[in-house]
């Protein structure tokens, strides 16, 4: 029998998490990171290049009283991702609980200048696959070993609407977010006996991020115009969202994904 600790139905407290957000020196990442700041949980603040911006993003959290961290690496190699979860442990003195795999591949959301279906190469789906499904593998196998050691866990990936609706055929960037919808639902099953959650949150234009500088504004007008609740999800929504799949009132949820775009998609 291993040490490990009773697999258990419920999640620590977010004041008692340890949190691994990919992607989190800018846009979404960080709003998410901050976001499970303000709730009290450590952060671990990943990034690649972005690295004046994740130290700054840390040390804010730190001069607020809470607990942050920037480590970086590149989550497409499993060795780099696993020697972060090793510093987030010495770090903080614990496993990581949660781990939230928002990071993003180069990506312009600019429907003018998408790739169409005649032109586009498959070296486009492999960046974007690596970046999306081969990443989350790697921070979800470099987690196991905490999470078997807490006798719990939660994988919170980002996904999109536009699985579900994809008014703008980006084709790799959709491709790469359906196959991490997969992973999520067969992951979900795969890992539910040891106490770990998997679900999926999913938007669609952010107003506004990084990745979504480049939309016209003419687009976020009528995105709102067709959203039932009339705006364009911000940032700070959407992390609200995937804060509750890290918290013990999702104990019951697994293997879902939860569309966040007020109202525009639904089902």
């Amino acid at each position: 029998m291993s040490n490990a600790r009773a697999f258990t139905t419920s999640a620590l407290p977010l004041e008692d998490q340890i949190v691994l957000v990919t992607g989190a020196g800018r846009g979404l990442g960080a709003s998410i990171a901050k976001a499970f700041a303000h709730e009290g949980a450590a952060v671990v603040v990943n990034y690649r290049y972005s690295a004046e911006a994740a130290e700054e993003l840390a040390e804010a959290v730190r001069a607020r009283g809470g607990r942050a961290v920037a480590i970086e690496a590149d989550v497409t190699d499993s060795r780099a991702v696993d020697a972060m979860f090793e510093a987030a442990h010495q770090e903080f003195g614990a496993p990581v609980s949660t781990v939230v795999n928002s990071a993003l591949v180069d990506f312009s959301f600019n429907g003018d200048e998408r790739q169409p279906a005649d032109e586009i190469d498959y070296s486009d789906f492999a960046d974007q696959f690596q970046g999306t499904v081969e990443a989350a593998l790697n921070t979800v196998q470099a987690a196991m070993r905490g999470f078997r050691e807490i006798g719990s866990g939660r994988v919170i990936n980002i996904g999109s609407n536009l699985v579900q609706n994809p008014v703008v055929p980006y084709h790799d960037y959709t491709a790469a977010k359906a196959a991490l919808l997969s992973l999520t639902r067969t992951f979900a099953k795969d890992l539910g006996p040891i106490g770990v959650r998997v679900n999926m949150v999913s938007g669609g234009l952010l107003r506004t991020t990084d990745a979504s500088s480049a939309t016209p504004a003419e687009v976020f007008d009528q995105i709102a115009q067709a959203s039932a609740l009339g705006h364009v999800t911000t940032p700070e929504e959407f992390a609200s969202a995937v804060v509750f799949f890290a918290s013990p009132a999702s104990r019951a949820v697994t293997g879902q994904n939860l569309v966040v775009d007020n109202g525009l998609v639904m089902g």
